[in-house]
Protein backbone atom coordinates (compact mmCIF):
# COMPACT_ATOMS: atom_id res chain seq x y z
CA UNK A 1 0.00 0.00 0.00
CA UNK A 2 1.28 3.46 -1.32
CA UNK A 3 2.11 6.01 2.07
CA UNK A 4 0.13 9.39 1.67
CA UNK A 5 1.44 11.80 0.68
CA UNK A 6 2.58 10.40 -2.49
CA UNK A 7 6.25 11.98 -2.12
CA UNK A 8 7.04 10.29 1.74
CA UNK A 9 8.70 7.15 0.45
CA UNK A 10 8.24 7.55 -3.52
CA UNK A 11 11.40 6.56 -5.80
CA UNK A 12 12.19 9.34 -7.84
CA UNK A 13 14.19 9.01 -11.09
CA UNK A 14 16.38 11.74 -11.99
CA UNK A 15 17.04 13.38 -15.42
CA UNK A 16 19.56 15.33 -16.82
CA UNK A 17 17.56 16.67 -20.17
CA UNK A 18 20.92 17.24 -22.46
CA UNK A 19 22.40 13.76 -21.69
CA UNK A 20 18.93 11.65 -21.91
CA UNK A 21 17.67 11.26 -25.22
CA UNK A 22 18.26 12.91 -28.71
CA UNK A 23 14.93 13.10 -30.74
CA UNK A 24 16.27 15.61 -33.38
CA UNK A 25 19.86 14.68 -34.09
CA UNK A 26 21.41 17.37 -33.07
CA UNK A 27 23.65 15.60 -30.28
CA UNK A 28 21.80 17.14 -27.40
CA UNK A 29 19.12 15.75 -25.40
CA UNK A 30 16.02 17.59 -25.10
CA UNK A 31 12.40 17.10 -24.29
CA UNK A 32 10.50 15.61 -26.59
CA UNK A 33 13.00 12.55 -26.52
CA UNK A 34 12.45 12.58 -22.46
CA UNK A 35 8.69 12.15 -23.48
CA UNK A 36 9.29 9.32 -26.11
CA UNK A 37 11.45 7.55 -23.60
CA UNK A 38 8.88 7.67 -20.08
CA UNK A 39 7.29 4.37 -21.29
CA UNK A 40 10.81 2.58 -19.99
CA UNK A 41 11.06 4.93 -17.05
CA UNK A 42 7.37 3.73 -15.87
CA UNK A 43 8.42 0.07 -16.08
CA UNK A 44 11.47 1.15 -14.15
CA UNK A 45 8.90 1.40 -11.05
CA UNK A 46 9.77 4.93 -9.86
CA UNK A 47 6.94 7.09 -8.74
CA UNK A 48 8.35 10.57 -10.59
CA UNK A 49 10.74 11.83 -12.23
CA UNK A 50 13.23 15.22 -11.30
CA UNK A 51 14.20 16.92 -14.47
CA UNK A 52 17.67 18.93 -14.18
CA UNK A 53 17.18 22.56 -15.69
CA UNK A 54 15.91 22.75 -19.01
CA UNK A 55 15.97 26.94 -19.12
CA UNK A 56 16.70 29.58 -21.36
CA UNK A 57 20.18 29.28 -20.77
CA UNK A 58 24.04 29.99 -22.32
CA UNK A 59 24.97 27.00 -20.68
CA UNK A 60 27.85 27.69 -19.04
CA UNK A 61 27.20 25.56 -16.18
CA UNK A 62 25.39 22.58 -17.51
CA UNK A 63 21.58 24.65 -17.40
CA UNK A 64 22.17 26.00 -13.68
CA UNK A 65 22.64 29.40 -15.34
CA UNK A 66 19.11 30.53 -16.38
CA UNK A 67 18.40 33.07 -18.20
CA UNK A 68 15.10 33.36 -18.10
CA UNK A 69 13.05 30.30 -15.63
CA UNK A 70 9.96 30.74 -17.24
CA UNK A 71 10.80 29.42 -20.46
CA UNK A 72 12.05 26.72 -22.45
CA UNK A 73 15.86 26.53 -24.04
CA UNK A 74 15.46 26.28 -28.01
CA UNK A 75 18.18 23.24 -27.18
CA UNK A 76 15.58 21.53 -25.74
CA UNK A 77 12.54 22.31 -27.15
CA UNK A 78 9.68 24.52 -26.19
CA UNK A 79 6.82 24.97 -23.58
CA UNK A 80 4.68 22.58 -25.87
CA UNK A 81 7.01 20.26 -25.76
CA UNK A 82 7.36 20.82 -21.76
CA UNK A 83 3.24 20.84 -21.85
CA UNK A 84 3.12 17.54 -23.71
CA UNK A 85 5.84 15.76 -21.42
CA UNK A 86 4.08 17.21 -18.38
CA UNK A 87 0.76 16.01 -19.73
CA UNK A 88 2.35 12.11 -20.66
CA UNK A 89 4.10 11.44 -17.66
CA UNK A 90 0.90 12.39 -15.73
CA UNK A 91 -1.29 9.85 -18.19
CA UNK A 92 1.75 6.96 -17.28
CA UNK A 93 1.32 7.92 -13.62
CA UNK A 94 4.42 9.54 -13.36
CA UNK A 95 5.14 12.92 -11.04
CA UNK A 96 7.10 15.68 -12.31
CA UNK A 97 9.58 17.50 -10.31
CA UNK A 98 11.22 20.21 -11.65
CA UNK A 99 14.02 22.01 -10.63
CA UNK A 100 14.40 25.25 -9.51
CA UNK A 101 17.82 27.76 -9.29
CA UNK A 102 17.07 30.30 -6.96
CA UNK A 103 21.02 31.44 -5.68
CA UNK A 104 21.92 33.01 -8.91
CA UNK A 105 20.71 33.85 -12.02
CA UNK A 106 22.89 33.83 -15.55
CA UNK A 107 24.90 37.08 -16.11
CA UNK A 108 22.75 36.64 -19.64
CA UNK A 109 19.13 37.60 -17.40
CA UNK A 110 17.84 40.72 -18.19
CA UNK A 111 17.90 42.01 -14.37
CA UNK A 112 21.96 41.45 -15.05
CA UNK A 113 22.08 42.90 -18.13
CA UNK A 114 20.46 45.99 -16.69
CA UNK A 115 22.51 46.09 -13.93
CA UNK A 116 25.65 46.48 -15.62
CA UNK A 117 24.15 49.45 -17.47
CA UNK A 118 23.04 51.36 -14.55
CA UNK A 119 24.58 53.08 -11.38
CA UNK A 120 26.21 52.39 -8.25
CA UNK A 121 23.36 51.77 -5.88
CA UNK A 122 20.43 51.41 -8.51
CA UNK A 123 17.90 49.39 -7.97
CA UNK A 124 19.18 47.19 -10.67
CA UNK A 125 22.42 46.36 -8.93
CA UNK A 126 20.56 45.70 -5.57
CA UNK A 127 19.11 42.63 -7.05
CA UNK A 128 22.37 41.19 -6.67
CA UNK A 129 25.69 41.85 -4.92
CA UNK A 130 27.44 44.56 -5.72
CA UNK A 131 30.40 46.34 -3.29
CA UNK A 132 32.79 48.35 -3.80
CA UNK A 133 36.35 47.29 -4.26
CA UNK A 134 38.37 47.69 -1.10
CA UNK A 135 40.77 51.22 -0.78
CA UNK A 136 43.49 48.94 -2.77
CA UNK A 137 41.52 48.07 -5.35
CA UNK A 138 41.51 44.26 -4.39
CA UNK A 139 37.63 42.03 -3.86
CA UNK A 140 35.12 43.23 -1.32
CA UNK A 141 36.87 39.74 0.88
CA UNK A 142 38.62 36.04 -0.02
CA UNK A 143 35.77 33.76 -0.72
CA UNK A 144 36.82 31.29 -3.39
CA UNK A 145 34.25 30.43 -5.77
CA UNK A 146 33.23 26.71 -5.39
CA UNK A 147 34.31 26.42 -9.25
CA UNK A 148 37.72 27.69 -8.37
CA UNK A 149 39.51 30.84 -8.53
CA UNK A 150 37.62 34.21 -6.64
CA UNK A 151 34.35 34.61 -6.13
CA UNK A 152 33.86 38.10 -7.06
CA UNK A 153 34.32 39.69 -10.51
CA UNK A 154 34.84 43.56 -11.17
CA UNK A 155 32.92 45.46 -13.93
CA UNK A 156 33.73 48.29 -15.98
CA UNK A 157 33.08 51.03 -12.89
CA UNK A 158 35.36 49.52 -10.39
CA UNK A 159 32.47 47.31 -8.20
CA UNK A 160 32.87 43.95 -7.88
CA UNK A 161 29.86 41.80 -7.68
CA UNK A 162 29.51 38.42 -6.03
CA UNK A 163 28.96 34.71 -7.81
CA UNK A 164 29.57 31.51 -5.47
CA UNK A 165 30.00 29.67 -8.89
CA UNK A 166 30.80 30.99 -12.40
CA UNK A 167 31.39 34.42 -12.87
CA UNK A 168 28.36 33.77 -15.43
CA UNK A 169 26.25 33.25 -12.62
CA UNK A 170 25.80 36.29 -10.45
CA UNK A 171 24.26 35.65 -7.05
CA UNK A 172 20.80 36.71 -6.24
CA UNK A 173 20.05 39.27 -3.33
CA UNK A 174 17.33 37.64 -1.23
CA UNK A 175 17.21 40.72 0.74
CA UNK A 176 15.58 43.09 -2.14
CA UNK A 177 11.76 41.97 -2.18
CA UNK A 178 11.95 42.08 -6.00
CA UNK A 179 13.89 38.38 -5.87
CA UNK A 180 11.18 37.20 -3.48
CA UNK A 181 8.34 37.83 -5.91
CA UNK A 182 9.77 36.53 -9.35
CA UNK A 183 10.64 33.48 -7.68
CA UNK A 184 6.77 33.27 -6.13
CA UNK A 185 5.84 34.13 -10.20
CA UNK A 186 8.23 31.54 -11.70
CA UNK A 187 7.06 28.62 -9.03
CA UNK A 188 3.34 29.25 -9.94
CA UNK A 189 4.41 29.52 -13.44
CA UNK A 190 4.90 25.81 -13.39
CA UNK A 191 2.53 25.03 -10.88
CA UNK A 192 0.22 26.15 -13.18
CA UNK A 193 2.07 24.20 -16.14
CA UNK A 194 1.40 21.15 -14.32
CA UNK A 195 4.50 20.02 -12.03
CA UNK A 196 3.94 18.09 -9.00
CA UNK A 197 6.55 19.60 -7.14
CA UNK A 198 10.51 21.15 -7.04
CA UNK A 199 14.03 20.66 -6.39
CA UNK A 200 15.34 23.26 -5.09
CA UNK A 201 19.43 23.39 -5.79
CA UNK A 202 21.78 25.48 -3.33
CA UNK A 203 18.73 25.50 -1.42
CA UNK A 204 21.00 26.40 1.85
CA UNK A 205 23.02 29.67 -0.14
CA UNK A 206 20.16 32.16 -0.51
CA UNK A 207 21.08 34.51 2.52
CA UNK A 208 24.39 35.84 2.63
CA UNK A 209 26.03 37.40 5.89
CA UNK A 210 29.14 38.92 6.76
CA UNK A 211 29.89 39.61 3.28
CA UNK A 212 32.84 41.99 3.77
CA UNK A 213 34.61 39.53 6.57
CA UNK A 214 37.17 37.22 5.56
CA UNK A 215 37.60 33.47 5.49
CA UNK A 216 40.16 32.00 7.53
CA UNK A 217 40.96 28.69 4.67
CA UNK A 218 38.83 29.59 1.88
CA UNK A 219 40.92 27.29 -0.41
CA UNK A 220 40.27 24.68 2.04
CA UNK A 221 36.54 25.35 2.32
CA UNK A 222 36.63 25.29 -1.65
CA UNK A 223 37.49 21.80 -1.64
CA UNK A 224 35.30 20.90 1.45
CA UNK A 225 32.01 21.92 -0.46
CA UNK A 226 32.83 19.66 -3.80
CA UNK A 227 31.88 15.82 -4.00
CA UNK A 228 34.42 14.92 -6.05
CA UNK A 229 37.24 16.21 -3.67
CA UNK A 230 38.40 13.35 -1.03
CA UNK A 231 38.88 14.75 2.49
CA UNK A 232 39.23 13.17 5.67
CA UNK A 233 35.48 13.31 6.98
CA UNK A 234 36.65 15.52 10.09
CA UNK A 235 38.46 17.63 8.61
CA UNK A 236 35.48 18.39 6.02
CA UNK A 237 33.27 18.40 8.29
CA UNK A 238 35.13 21.32 10.36
CA UNK A 239 35.84 23.15 6.89
CA UNK A 240 31.31 23.22 6.54
CA UNK A 241 31.22 24.40 9.68
CA UNK A 242 32.52 27.72 8.72
CA UNK A 243 30.92 28.62 5.76
CA UNK A 244 29.96 31.93 5.89
CA UNK A 245 27.65 32.28 3.62
CA UNK A 246 25.78 29.01 3.37
CA UNK A 247 22.75 27.76 5.61
CA UNK A 248 22.43 31.25 7.53
CA UNK A 249 19.13 31.44 9.54
CA UNK A 250 17.30 33.97 7.09
CA UNK A 251 16.77 31.10 4.05
CA UNK A 252 13.87 29.29 6.41
CA UNK A 253 11.68 32.75 6.41
CA UNK A 254 11.88 31.65 2.60
CA UNK A 255 11.02 28.24 2.66
CA UNK A 256 7.99 28.92 5.15
CA UNK A 257 6.56 31.81 2.40
CA UNK A 258 6.86 28.93 -0.07
CA UNK A 259 5.06 26.34 1.63
CA UNK A 260 2.42 28.39 2.17
CA UNK A 261 2.18 28.81 -1.93
CA UNK A 262 2.58 24.98 -2.12
CA UNK A 263 -0.29 24.24 0.13
CA UNK A 264 -2.35 26.60 -1.65
CA UNK A 265 -2.72 24.49 -4.83
CA UNK A 266 -5.24 22.49 -2.66
CA UNK A 267 -5.02 18.57 -2.60
CA UNK A 268 -2.37 18.39 -4.87
CA UNK A 269 0.09 17.45 -2.67
CA UNK A 270 2.77 19.90 -4.53
CA UNK A 271 6.41 19.16 -2.56
CA UNK A 272 9.71 20.60 -2.35
CA UNK A 273 13.36 18.87 -2.15
CA UNK A 274 16.16 20.97 -0.81
CA UNK A 275 20.07 20.56 -1.98
CA UNK A 276 21.42 21.73 1.54
CA UNK A 277 25.12 20.66 2.18
CA UNK A 278 24.83 21.89 5.57
CA UNK A 279 26.92 20.36 8.77
CA UNK A 280 26.28 19.32 11.41
CA UNK A 281 24.18 16.66 10.15
CA UNK A 282 21.04 18.68 12.71
CA UNK A 283 21.20 21.29 10.66
CA UNK A 284 19.30 19.57 7.62
CA UNK A 285 16.26 18.50 9.56
CA UNK A 286 15.44 22.48 9.99
CA UNK A 287 14.81 22.51 6.14
CA UNK A 288 11.54 19.57 6.79
CA UNK A 289 9.74 21.19 9.93
CA UNK A 290 6.12 20.74 9.25
CA UNK A 291 5.61 24.83 8.07
CA UNK A 292 9.03 24.66 5.70
CA UNK A 293 9.85 21.92 3.07
CA UNK A 294 8.91 18.69 2.49
CA UNK A 295 12.66 16.55 1.86
CA UNK A 296 15.80 18.02 1.65
CA UNK A 297 19.03 15.38 0.36
CA UNK A 298 20.82 13.42 2.69
CA UNK A 299 24.59 13.59 0.84
CA UNK A 300 26.41 11.46 2.74
CA UNK A 301 26.06 8.48 1.05
CA UNK A 302 27.30 10.38 -1.88
CA UNK A 303 30.23 10.07 -0.57
CA UNK A 304 30.22 7.23 1.86
CA UNK A 305 32.84 3.76 1.46
CA UNK A 306 31.46 0.87 1.51
CA UNK A 307 32.04 0.04 4.55
CA UNK A 308 29.78 -1.65 7.49
CA UNK A 309 30.54 0.85 10.35
CA UNK A 310 30.31 4.19 8.45
CA UNK A 311 26.91 2.88 6.45
CA UNK A 312 25.15 2.11 9.64
CA UNK A 313 26.20 5.37 11.46
CA UNK A 314 24.93 7.66 8.11
CA UNK A 315 21.69 5.39 7.72
CA UNK A 316 20.95 5.18 11.69
CA UNK A 317 21.52 9.12 12.70
CA UNK A 318 19.63 10.23 9.10
CA UNK A 319 16.58 8.16 10.49
CA UNK A 320 16.87 9.33 14.05
CA UNK A 321 17.45 12.83 12.88
CA UNK A 322 14.45 12.98 10.10
CA UNK A 323 12.33 11.78 13.46
CA UNK A 324 12.89 14.72 15.24
CA UNK A 325 10.76 16.75 13.09
CA UNK A 326 8.53 13.80 12.02
CA UNK A 327 10.32 13.76 8.50
CA UNK A 328 11.29 10.27 6.25
CA UNK A 329 14.65 10.72 5.30
CA UNK A 330 16.52 10.72 1.06
CA UNK A 331 18.51 8.59 -0.26
CA UNK A 332 20.88 8.79 -2.90
CA UNK A 333 24.17 7.29 -4.31
CA UNK A 334 24.25 9.52 -7.43
CA UNK A 335 23.48 12.14 -8.75
CA UNK A 336 24.94 14.57 -11.75
CA UNK A 337 27.38 16.53 -9.14
CA UNK A 338 29.30 13.48 -7.85
CA UNK A 339 30.96 10.46 -9.49
CA UNK A 340 29.33 7.56 -10.47
CA UNK A 341 28.53 5.51 -7.79
CA UNK A 342 30.15 2.33 -9.64
CA UNK A 343 32.98 4.42 -10.72
CA UNK A 344 33.39 5.71 -7.00
CA UNK A 345 32.62 2.21 -4.83
CA UNK A 346 32.74 -0.62 -7.32
CA UNK A 347 30.26 -2.52 -9.32
CA UNK A 348 28.78 -5.12 -6.98
CA UNK A 349 29.19 -2.82 -4.26
CA UNK A 350 26.62 -0.53 -5.98
CA UNK A 351 24.44 -2.73 -6.69
CA UNK A 352 24.31 -4.34 -2.66
CA UNK A 353 24.07 -0.77 -1.78
CA UNK A 354 21.24 0.26 -3.69
CA UNK A 355 19.30 -3.08 -2.96
CA UNK A 356 19.69 -2.19 0.82
CA UNK A 357 18.89 1.06 0.25
CA UNK A 358 16.02 0.24 -1.71
CA UNK A 359 14.27 -1.28 2.01
CA UNK A 360 15.08 1.53 3.64
CA UNK A 361 11.78 4.37 4.66
CA UNK A 362 12.51 7.24 2.94
CA UNK A 363 12.36 8.11 -0.61
CA UNK A 364 15.02 6.87 -3.28
CA UNK A 365 16.44 8.83 -5.78
CA UNK A 366 17.83 7.29 -8.73
CA UNK A 367 20.30 9.04 -11.64
CA UNK A 368 19.09 8.20 -14.80
CA UNK A 369 21.93 5.34 -15.98
CA UNK A 370 22.34 3.87 -12.01
CA UNK A 371 19.62 1.32 -12.88
CA UNK A 372 22.01 0.25 -15.97
CA UNK A 373 25.08 0.20 -13.35
CA UNK A 374 26.75 2.66 -15.71
CA UNK A 375 30.07 3.69 -14.50
CA UNK A 376 31.67 7.34 -14.88
CA UNK A 377 32.11 8.14 -18.50
CA UNK A 378 35.90 8.19 -20.06
CA UNK A 379 36.78 11.36 -21.27
CA UNK A 380 39.90 13.27 -22.92
CA UNK A 381 40.31 16.78 -20.91
CA UNK A 382 39.70 18.25 -24.36
CA UNK A 383 36.12 16.62 -23.89
CA UNK A 384 35.63 18.31 -20.61
CA UNK A 385 33.25 21.39 -20.61
CA UNK A 386 32.11 21.58 -17.24
CA UNK A 387 33.64 25.17 -15.55
CA UNK A 388 35.59 23.80 -12.66
CA UNK A 389 37.45 22.03 -15.28
CA UNK A 390 38.22 25.15 -16.86
CA UNK A 391 38.65 27.69 -14.28
CA UNK A 392 40.73 25.51 -12.53
CA UNK A 393 42.96 25.00 -15.82
CA UNK A 394 42.08 21.13 -15.31
CA UNK A 395 43.37 20.88 -11.56
CA UNK A 396 39.83 19.25 -11.26
CA UNK A 397 38.78 17.09 -13.80
CA UNK A 398 35.03 18.11 -12.85
CA UNK A 399 31.17 16.67 -13.55
CA UNK A 400 31.03 15.77 -17.02
CA UNK A 401 31.97 11.80 -16.20
CA UNK A 402 28.83 11.42 -14.51
CA UNK A 403 26.87 13.32 -17.23
CA UNK A 404 28.16 11.11 -20.82
CA UNK A 405 24.94 10.58 -22.74
CA UNK A 406 22.69 7.32 -21.79
CA UNK A 407 23.32 4.04 -23.76
CA UNK A 408 19.95 3.12 -25.70
CA UNK A 409 20.34 0.75 -27.92
CA UNK A 410 22.87 -0.88 -30.74
CA UNK A 411 26.61 -2.04 -30.51
CA UNK A 412 28.21 1.00 -31.19
CA UNK A 413 28.25 4.77 -30.13
CA UNK A 414 26.06 6.38 -29.73
CA UNK A 415 24.27 3.46 -28.30
CA UNK A 416 20.16 5.08 -30.03
CA UNK A 417 21.56 8.20 -27.93
CA UNK A 418 21.28 10.29 -30.82
CA UNK A 419 21.63 9.95 -34.57
CA UNK A 420 24.46 12.82 -34.77
CA UNK A 421 27.42 13.62 -32.48
CA UNK A 422 26.68 13.48 -28.65
CA UNK A 423 27.63 16.34 -26.94
CA UNK A 424 30.14 14.12 -24.85
CA UNK A 425 31.51 11.09 -26.01
CA UNK A 426 30.25 7.65 -25.13
CA UNK A 427 33.09 4.26 -24.94
CA UNK A 428 32.74 1.40 -26.73
CA UNK A 429 33.13 -0.38 -23.66
CA UNK A 430 29.38 0.58 -22.73
CA UNK A 431 28.53 -2.08 -24.85
CA UNK A 432 26.98 -4.73 -22.66
CA UNK A 433 25.30 -1.65 -20.45
CA UNK A 434 22.97 -0.63 -23.15
CA UNK A 435 19.26 -0.52 -22.00
CA UNK A 436 18.56 -3.22 -25.13
CA UNK A 437 20.91 -5.73 -24.12
CA UNK A 438 20.16 -4.75 -20.19
CA UNK A 439 16.21 -5.56 -20.99
CA UNK A 440 17.38 -8.96 -22.20
CA UNK A 441 19.43 -9.89 -19.14
CA UNK A 442 17.84 -11.80 -16.33
CA UNK A 443 20.99 -11.24 -14.11
CA UNK A 444 21.42 -7.19 -15.31
CA UNK A 445 21.96 -4.02 -12.95
CA UNK A 446 18.80 -2.94 -14.76
CA UNK A 447 16.63 -6.68 -14.16
CA UNK A 448 17.11 -6.11 -10.39
CA UNK A 449 16.08 -2.69 -10.13
CA UNK A 450 12.77 -3.63 -12.03
CA UNK A 451 12.53 -6.19 -9.14
CA UNK A 452 13.55 -4.64 -6.24
CA UNK A 453 11.44 -1.77 -7.25
CA UNK A 454 8.11 -3.82 -7.32
CA UNK A 455 8.89 -6.09 -4.15
CA UNK A 456 9.81 -2.75 -2.66
CA UNK A 457 6.05 -1.29 -3.39
CA UNK A 458 4.42 -4.73 -2.75
CA UNK A 459 6.24 -5.42 0.48
CA UNK A 460 8.09 -2.21 2.25
CA UNK A 461 6.06 1.18 1.50
CA UNK A 462 4.19 2.65 3.96
CA UNK A 463 5.71 -0.71 6.86
CA UNK A 464 7.01 1.88 9.38
CA UNK A 465 10.75 1.59 10.69
CA UNK A 466 13.40 -1.07 10.98
CA UNK A 467 15.16 -3.16 13.47
CA UNK A 468 18.94 -3.63 13.18
CA UNK A 469 19.50 -7.37 13.90
CA UNK A 470 23.64 -7.33 13.26
CA UNK A 471 24.85 -4.28 13.46
CA UNK A 472 27.72 -2.07 15.95
CA UNK A 473 23.96 -0.88 17.73
CA UNK A 474 24.46 -4.19 19.35
CA UNK A 475 27.97 -3.78 20.22
CA UNK A 476 29.02 -6.30 17.36
CA UNK A 477 32.75 -6.12 16.02
CA UNK A 478 32.07 -7.43 12.87
CA UNK A 479 31.61 -4.30 9.96
CA UNK A 480 30.85 -6.39 7.31
CA UNK A 481 27.39 -8.02 7.94
CA UNK A 482 24.70 -5.43 8.39
CA UNK A 483 20.95 -7.30 9.06
CA UNK A 484 18.06 -4.94 9.52
CA UNK A 485 14.28 -6.27 9.33
CA UNK A 486 11.11 -4.16 8.38
CA UNK A 487 7.61 -4.79 7.32
CA UNK A 488 7.85 -8.45 6.24
CA UNK A 489 11.39 -8.22 4.80
CA UNK A 490 14.48 -8.72 6.76
CA UNK A 491 17.51 -7.46 4.57
CA UNK A 492 20.89 -8.70 4.65
CA UNK A 493 23.98 -6.94 3.41
CA UNK A 494 27.53 -8.57 2.90
CA UNK A 495 30.57 -6.28 2.77
CA UNK A 496 33.06 -8.44 3.18
CA UNK A 497 35.63 -9.46 0.16
CA UNK A 498 34.56 -13.26 1.19
CA UNK A 499 31.37 -15.38 0.47
CA UNK A 500 29.73 -16.53 3.83
CA UNK A 501 27.29 -18.53 5.35
CA UNK A 502 23.96 -17.10 6.35
CA UNK A 503 21.04 -19.41 8.43
CA UNK A 504 17.58 -18.61 6.61
CA UNK A 505 16.14 -21.39 8.42
CA UNK A 506 13.15 -21.84 6.18
CA UNK A 507 13.16 -18.19 5.19
CA UNK A 508 12.36 -17.76 1.63
CA UNK A 509 14.46 -15.50 -0.45
CA UNK A 510 13.04 -12.92 -2.68
CA UNK A 511 15.96 -11.28 -4.50
CA UNK A 512 19.52 -10.84 -3.70
CA UNK A 513 22.23 -8.96 -6.11
CA UNK A 514 24.59 -11.83 -6.23
CA UNK A 515 24.34 -15.69 -7.18
CA UNK A 516 23.46 -17.44 -4.21
CA UNK A 517 24.25 -20.88 -3.39
CA UNK A 518 22.83 -23.27 -0.77
CA UNK A 519 25.41 -25.89 1.18
CA UNK A 520 23.84 -28.61 3.31
CA UNK A 521 20.81 -26.14 4.22
CA UNK A 522 23.09 -23.49 4.59
CA UNK A 523 23.03 -19.93 2.31
CA UNK A 524 26.38 -19.06 0.95
CA UNK A 525 26.25 -15.73 0.35
CA UNK A 526 28.41 -14.02 -2.32
CA UNK A 527 31.07 -11.25 -1.37
CA UNK A 528 29.69 -7.82 -1.77
CA UNK A 529 26.38 -8.64 -1.86
CA UNK A 530 22.72 -7.92 -0.98
CA UNK A 531 19.77 -9.82 -0.14
CA UNK A 532 15.90 -9.70 0.39
CA UNK A 533 14.26 -12.51 2.85
CA UNK A 534 10.25 -13.00 3.87
CA UNK A 535 9.99 -13.56 6.78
Amino acid sequence: MKSTPWWKEAVIYQIYPRSFCDSNGDGDGDLAGITSRLEYVQKLGVDAIWLSPFYTTPNKDGGYDVANPRDVDPRFGNLEDAKLLINHAHELNLRVIADIVPNHFSDQHAWFQAALKADRGSPERNRFHFYDAKPDGTPPNNWISLFGGPSWTQVEDGQYYLHLFDSSQPDLNWENSEVNVDFETTLRFWLDLGVDGFRIDVAHGLVKEDIQENHPDPAGLSEALRLDVEMETSKRNALLESVPYFDRQGVHEIYRTWRRLFDSYGNRDVMAVAEAWVHPPINATLYVRPDELHQVFNFDLLTAPFDGAYLFDVINRSIQLNAMVNALPTWALSNHDSPRVASRIGDSESRALALFVFALPGSAYVFAGQELGLPDGELRDSDRVDPSFIRTNGAIKGRDGARVPLPWSGSHPPFGFTTGKPWLPMSQSWKSLTVESEMDNSKSTLAMYRSALELRALHLTGTGDISWLESPLHGSMRSDLLIFKRGSITVVMNLSIKAQEIELQGVPLIISSGELTNLDGTTLMPALSCMWCLN
